[in-house]
């Protein structure tokens, strides 16, 4: 009577929709339908109990991804102790309902329980209007009398009939600590037909940025990411013998207890289509991103901000030096002036050094303000000296994980008493000194610990340090101060995930490594992260001429690490004309779908564009570096092609003016007269 009673509550629930995203469920056939008029999903419990995906299909375009007869797939794949949850496990239905979720979609639950009775799994299901995605989340419940633990899960449990045809796999390279040529580089592999498959390893301290796609010889694409900062394994492999390929990932070193009738939730992960190139893919991961995930910029109009920050004089910093670079920023339209590392009395003391600001740094952060400039401050939070008064306290609360990062130790941020100081010092600290902007820095921000004297599994740090370390830790701070904003960095681009661009509204990428390194950076980082997640640090080393400035024009925040107070006067009027360009061009760069014509490399030139549907405007950044010829044709990408145009440079005087198609088709051409030069390219449409 009670499952009865539950199948008839159900049939009433059938057929939900909220603005564009609906849900349909067919009690008879127990299939749920999702659809939001871009692509459709489907889902079945079987008659024998199996809980399968059927296909996922791309509306606009007509490709459509069915699950392989050869290979029956699930989103369902979860390991708990010696109890395996997939496509081979008979569930029963104990309830189904659906939400409105925001920003305009629908979010579907499938509550399905193990026939053997040890588990109950939620199935979660969102889909959002005007995006090809489909986004995915799993509970485990622990329906038994003892602890379990959560020790494999499958957070891209996706496979496909293959139709006969060859893939090729993309990904993105994330910073590396130690200095290698291929930071942010973009690798395609076509992949083996006998099974070996392409590896993604990502999270803090990984190799790759958190997303990985695949595309087929007609176009057909999908793309996936996952929402964790932990060390992750993702791969897609395809078996062409049994017709099918296969995406699969998981959490590296999990073992997370779950209490009786308590609840494991898996990291969400997203995965849309796309039909086209890899700008294709990345622009509707980039739009489905920023509308559903990312964190709120803090003003559209004014962000991403241009910066300073005072590393360019490491920690030899005092009240009076940064006085004098702020009178300066102001003056050339700085609006965010950060403090980096050496103002405190030391790492993991989190008080201003007195003998460097007698006023103290409130005093200083004031002055920022009244120069209406917004004050920023660098916190290692995850990190603290030996010496420091908390790890003298509390010499357990430092982790195992020994990154070292400027001679100090890892806090472990899951271990419970050591989290709770550090909210309440962050809050104190954002307070005291009237902090607006958080640069979070630190090596590895998810880190290793074994000690069986914390509050977490020994065996679960990944995934521990993780969600219930950095997340909550900065989750906690910023809902204790919500109009503070958060830029992340990990000694550079060293977590370049989906959860990260849920709790920072930017990132930095090539950490001061110079012009070359900036453009690497902003080239690959801007295939699965919109261009706000492109930060780049600009080096007084760099020098003051537009090949330097121009390689900074396109992506995230521009921050400069120049000593103001040594700049000549036709140096701060030459700064000051480009941060202004900057500004002018920044909300179309944000906005705009990017194009990747040419990769940066050091004896050659390179060419990175936006297009803006909404002004029907391009903007385009070409740089030759050490060789390469002294023109470029450039043709550029997106253009209507019976709309007419004006095409102008910042350098050259020389003005176009032709059809979307002809410029397309036949370019023209940009002047590069010497090595070490560039041209910023602007398209406008005629009225």
């Amino acid at each position: 009577m009670r499952l009865s009673g539950i199948v008839l509550n159900i049939t009433l629930l059938a057929g939900l929709a909220f603005g564009g995203s609906q849900s349909n469920y067919d009690p008879d056939q127990n299939i749920w339908t999702l659809s939001n008029g871009w692509i459709r999903t489907s889902f079945q419990l079987t008659p024998e109990g199996f809980f399968l995906t059927q296909q996922i299909s791309d509306l606009q375009s007509g490709d459509t991804w069915a699950a392989s007869p050869n290979r029956p797939t699930s989103p369902v794949r979860l390991q708990a102790d010696s109890d395996l949850f997939d496509a081979q496990t008979r569930f029963f239905l104990v309830a189904q309902y659906a939400e409105s979720v925001n920003p305009g979609g629908i979010r579907q639950f499938i509550v399905l329980q193990d026939v053997k009775g040890p588990a109950q799994i939620t199935v979660i299901l969102d889909l959002y209007d005007n995006h090809p995605v489909l986004r995915y989340s799993l509970k485990y419940k622990n329906l038994t009398a003892a602890a379990t633990h959560v020790t494999w899960i499958n957070m891209v449990p996706w496979t496909f009939d293959d139709l006969g045809k060859r893939y090729t796999a993309f990904r993105v390279n994330q910073w590396s600590v130690v200095a290698r040529p291929e930071d942010f580089q973009t690798q395609q592999s076509l992949l083996d037909t006998s099974g070996s498959g392409v590896e993604v390893y990502s999270g803090s301290a990984g190799r790759q940025c958190g997303w990985l796609a695949l595309r087929d010889s007609e176009q057909r694409g999908l793309f996936t990411g996952w929402e964790f900062d932990g060390q992750t394994k993702t791969a897609v492999r395809q078996d062409g013998s049994k017709g099918y390929v296969q995406f699969s990932s998981t959490v590296l070193n999990l073992n997370h207890p779950v209490e009786p009738y308590g609840e494991f939730q898996v990291p969400n992960t997203f995965i849309g289509l796309f039909h086209g190139d890899w700008d294709e893919a990345g622009y509707r991961t980039q739009r489905f991103v920023e509308s559903v995930l990312a964190k709120p910029a803090p003003d559209a109009k004014s962000f991403p901000y241009v910066s300073w920050d005072s590393w360019g004089y490491q920690d030899k910093i005092d009240e009076q030096t940064l006085r004098r670079n702020a009178d300066i920023a102001a003056n050339l339209g700085v609006q965010l002036f950060t403090v980096d590392l050496g103002w405190a009395r030391g790492i993991g003391d989190w008080h201003a050094d007195p003998a460097k600001f007698p006023n103290g740094l409130d005093a200083l952060s004031d002055y920022v303000h009244s120069l209406g400039m917004k004050f920023g401050l660098h916190f290692a939070l995850a990190e603290a000296d030996a010496s420091s008064q908390v790890l003298r306290d509390n010499p357990d609360w430092s982790a195992t994980d020994d990154a070292n990062y400027f001679g100090a130790k890892s806090l472990c941020l899951s271990n419970q008493p050591a989290q709770e100081w550090l909210i309440r010092e962050a809050i104190r600290m954002i307070d005291e000194y009237h902090v607006d902007w958080i640069l979070q820095d630190g090596q590895n921000m998810v880190k290793q610990c074994t000690k069986t004297t914390h509050t977490h599994d020994p065996a679960d740090s990944n995934y521990s340090n993780a969600v219930n370390g950095i997340n909550a830790v900065v989750s906690a701070i910023q809902k204790a101060r919500p109009n503070v904003f958060w830029e992340n960095c990990e000694n550079g681009g060293n977590m370049m995930t989906f959860n990260m661009a849920k709790n920072y509204v930017t990132s930095i990428t090539n950490d001061a490594s110079g012009s070359l390194a900036a453009r690497r950076a902003v080239y690959g980082a801007t295939y699965p992260f919109p261009p706000r997640y492109a930060e780049r640090y600009m080096p007084e080393s760099d020098g003051f001429t537009p090949y330097a400035t121009h390689s900074y024009r396109f992506g995230g925040p521009w921050v400069l690490m120049t000593r103001l107070p040594d700049l000549h006067t036709d140096q701060v009027a030459f700064l000051k004309d480009q941060i202004q360009n900057y500004k002018n061009q920044r909300t179309d760069i944000s906005v705009g779908k990017v194009f990747h014509i040419l990769p940066p490399a050091a004896n050659a030139t390179d060419a990175i564009q936006s297009y803006n549907e909404a002004t029907d405007t391009a903007i385009a950044v070409v740089t030759r570096a050490a060789a390469s010829g002294p023109t470029y044709l450039f043709r550029p990408k997106g253009l209507k092609a019976q709309q007419r145009y004006t095409v102008w440079f910042e350098i050259d005087p020389a003005v176009y003016s032709q059809s979307g198609a002809q410029l397309m088709s036949n370019g023209f051409r940009v002047m590069l007269p010497k090595p070490y030069s560039s041209e910023v390219v602007h398209i406008e449409p005629q009225q």
